[in-house]
């Protein structure tokens, strides 16, 4: 009995043997066959004690061995139950040890040399934004790599401004040359048309002034110096030049009639002159109708004579209706200027001679004739009218 109290204890002891954290564990193998051991020494002593006695028979034995089967198997299980316990225990030791070597570490010395090495700032130029994304400074890897793609960007810089620079160059002298110097604009002969000439004022001398500008571009051609040319021809006060793209050009003129006709008393000719006295033209059995005819005794001394130039002043600024009665005019002198008039009367053509004089007081002196000549009344059959002194007319 006291062998079979003893065996119990031996196992109650070892299985509710604290776990020391400090104490290395026993294998389980250990464990297992010490349990079976204390097992088979309790049921030795159950066989002691219990005065079975030592001449059974064959039914008792058997029995007998039935008996320890189970005791055997029951043994069995609890082994199994109590190495799953110790197993957990094992574990939650473990854990327990671990997290007591962590908060013994906390306070233990540390090797920097076994420590991880966390570069932070290569960390932060590796990325490019931040934790909540917040752009961050933009990430950079070689200096020397930087420098060159900066030399390959101002590089390429210079090569696409000069190429920019090339073309705008070739599209400028493209536009040049289709302008000014291709035969897409330019002037033609054939195509310049002219309107507004007439007897005095010659299509030809207008075609000789235009053709300085054939085979021109019209953006070249000058319109204004082919208007001033026009207005310096006699009789022509009016000019007007429009350009016709892409090879034409229109030139319109105003001539004027001539102030006075130059004839020369042994000549057939008569020279058309302007108030200036610049020859317009000279032509031959034309119409003399409303233009005053000056007899002289040679045109070309003429044109540079005072007398002359006093007859055209004053004969230029008559009016269209007086001077279409007009038939003659005189200069002698310079202060003898005379013309002849012509009116229809009754018994037919009434001729009359006008004293101008000179060109003084012209505008009183033409109010004085017209008044008198357009009276019969004043007039009467007088044929000579001296307005040379205004202030004292002279009828004769």
């Amino acid at each position: 009995m006291g062998r079979m109290i003893f065996g119990k204890s031996a196992v109650n002891n070892e299985f509710n043997e604290p776990n020391e954290p400090n104490k290395p564990n026993k294998s389980a193998s250990s464990k297992n066959t010490r349990s079976i051991t204390s097992t088979f020494a309790t049921t030795d002593t159950f066989a002691a004690t219990d005065n079975f006695p030592k001449s059974t028979d064959f039914s008792k034995s058997s029995n007998l061995d039935a008996h320890k089967r189970s005791i055997q198997s029951n043994l069995n299980s609890q082994d199994s139950t109590r190495l799953a316990k110790n197993d957990l225990s094992n574990s939650k030791k473990a854990t327990t040890s671990s997290s007591l070597e962590n908060q013994s570490a906390k306070n233990a010395f540390v090797d920097a040399r076994r420590l991880s090495v966390v570069d932070f700032v290569k960390q932060t130029l590796k990325s490019s934004s931040g934790p909540l994304g917040i752009a961050s400074r933009p990430k950079v890897i070689d200096f020397s790599a930087r420098e060159k793609e900066k030399n390959f960007a101002k590089i390429r810089t210079i090569l696409l401004r000069f190429a920019y620079a090339f073309l705008a160059f070739a599209l400028i002298a493209l536009l040049c040359w289709m302008l000014f110097l291709s035969p897409f604009f330019r002037l033609d002969s054939k195509n310049i048309r002219i309107f507004g000439s007439n007897e005095w004022v010659s299509e030809q001398k207008i075609a000789l002034i235009a053709s300085n500008q054939v085979d021109k571009s019209l953006f070249l051609v000058s319109s204004q110096q082919i208007i001033e040319q026009l207005n310096n021809i006699p009789g022509v006060t009016e000019t007007k030049v429009v350009k016709q793209f892409p090879h034409g050009l229109q030139i319109t003129v105003r001539a004027q009639k001539p102030a006075a006709m130059l004839k020369a008393k042994d000549g057939e000719k008569l020279t058309a002159v302007d108030v200036k006295g610049r020859v317009l033209n000279a032509v031959q059995n034309v119409s003399t109708s409303g233009i005053p005819v000056i007899e002289v005794s040679d045109v070309n001394k003429s044109l540079n004579s005072r007398a002359v130039k006093e007859a055209l002043k004053i004969v230029s600024s008559l009016s269209q209706d007086f001077r279409s009665h007009v038939i003659r005019v005189s200069a002698k002198t310079q202060d003898s200027v005379e013309t002849e008039v012509s009116y229809p009367g009754p018994s037919g053509e009434v001729h009359r001679i006008v004293v101008w004089g000179d060109s003084s007081d012209l505008e009183l002196k033409k109010a004085i004739v017209e008044t008198i000549i357009s009276d019969p009344s004043k007039i009467s059959n007088r044929q000579l009218l001296d307005v040379s002194a205004p202030a004292r007319p002279i009828l004769k």
